[in-house]
C-alpha cells in the first residue's frame, strides 16, 4: 500500500502576512544601520562583514519566504508567482520543490553530504581565533585590511605571539587570507578541494558560514531559518573580532585577549556554546535538503 500524503499546513492571508510583518521588523534592525552607514560612505569593522563578505543583498535578507510544503492562502498570496520555484493550486499558493533546477540540486546533494560529515566529526576547541592574527602577521601598516583601526600590539610583538602559538586553522575561507608569510605556520595547509575533509563544528567560521548555506537555498528555504543563521553569524563576528588583534574597543567591543591562558578560555567558551548553537540550525539546514533531494 503506498502512503496518503499529507496535507501541507495552511496559513490565512492574515497569518502568513503577520509572519511576513514579524520577519521584517527583526531584520530590518540589522540591515538599516548598514543602509545607513553606506549611504554616509562610513564602514564598519565588525557589522559590514556580514553584508560585503557573504554575497546576500539586504533586500533579499528582508523577504519572507515560507519554505516548502506551506500553503499560503488569499488573493494576496499570488504575488509570490514571480518567484521561481511557486505554484498555484486550488487553495492557495505553495512552494514546489520539484521545480527546483538540476544544477541547483546537485549543489544540495553536496551540502547535505557536507552537513552530514560535519555532524559525524568530532568538533575541536584548539584554534583560538588565530586566524585573525595570521592575516596581519608580518605586514605593513597600510596593508592591514582594517588599518582604520589600531593593533593592539606593534608588529614585532604581534609577530611574537603568532609565532610563539600553534596555528591550527580548517578553515579554508579562513586560511585563504592568511599573509604568504603565515601560511606555512598553519598546521594544515585546506584547499578548495580538500575543504569538506576539515570542516568542523567547533570552527566560527563554519558556524557562520550556516548563514551562507541557508541564502543559497533561498527561496526554497524559510526566512526565519535564514534569519536565525544570520544571528548566529552576526553574534559570532563579534566574538571574533573581539578576538581579533585590532583594538576595537572604541566601538563597544571589549578584546577576548587570546594571549593570554584566560583569554584563550574565553574564546573557547564561545566556540563551544556556538558549536551548541549552531547545532539545530545544522540540522534544519539538513532536514532542507533532504526534502528538496526527495523529489524525483
Amino acid at each position: 500500500m503506498h502512503a496518503v500524503a499529507s496535507s501541507p499546513p495552511i496559513l490565512t492571508e492574515d497569518e502568513w502576512l503577520e509572519q511576513r510583518r514579524r520577519h521584517e521588523a527583526r531584520v530590518r534592525a540589522w540591515i538599516e544601520p548598514h543602509r545607513t552607514r553606506a549611504a554616509r560612505g562610513e564602514k564598519h569593522p565588525v557589522h559590514d562583514f556580514l553584508f560585503s563578505y557573504y554575497a546576500f543583498r539586504p533586500a533579499w535578507l528582508l523577504r519572507w519566504h515560507p519554505g516548502p510544503d506551506v500553503l499560503l492562502a488569499g488573493p494576496a498570496a499570488r504575488e509570490f508567482l514571480r518567484w521561481p520555484g511557486y505554484r498555484e493550486t486550488a487553495g492557495g499558493v505553495m512552494m514546489d520543490p520539484a521545480a527546483l533546477p538540476a544544477r541547483r540540486r546537485e549543489f544540495v546533494a553536496w551540502l547535505r553530504d557536507l552537513l552530514e560529515t560535519m555532524q559525524a566529526r568530532p568538533a575541536f576547541f584548539g584554534c583560538f581565533g588565530l586566524h585573525e592574527w595570521a592575516m596581519v602577521y608580518r605586514q605593513t601598516p597600510e596593508q592591514v585590511r582594517h588599518n582604520a583601526w589600531p593593533l593592539r600590539f606593534p608588529p614585532d610583538e604581534l609577530a611574537r605571539i603568532v609565532e610563539g602559538s600553534p596555528i591550527c586553522c580548517t578553515h579554508f575561507d579562513a586560511f585563504r587570507f592568511f599573509t604568504e608569510p603565515a601560511r606555512p605556520l598553519n598546521k594544515i595547509q585546506p584547499d578548495r578541494a580538500t575543504m569538506p575533509q576539515h570542516e568542523q563544528r567547533g570552527c566560527l567560521h563554519a558556524n557562520m558560514d550556516l548563514y551562507k548555506w541557508s541564502f543559497k537555498l533561498a527561496p526554497f528555504s524559510p526566512a526565519e531559518l535564514v534569519a536565525d543563521c544570520f544571528a548566529l553569524a552576526r553574534d559570532i563576528r563579534e566574538a571574533d573580532m573581539r578576538a581579533s588583534p585590532y583594538d576595537l574597543s572604541a566601538l563597544g567591543f571589549t578584546p577576548i585577549a587570546i594571549e593570554t591562558p584566560g583569554g584563550r578560555a574565553e574564546y573557547e567558551s564561545h566556540q563551544r556554546a556556538f558549536a551548541i548553537r549552531g547545532e539545530p540550525l545544522r540540522a534544519r539546514l539538513l532536514a532542507l535538503c533532504e526534502r528538496l533531494l526527495a523529489q524525483t
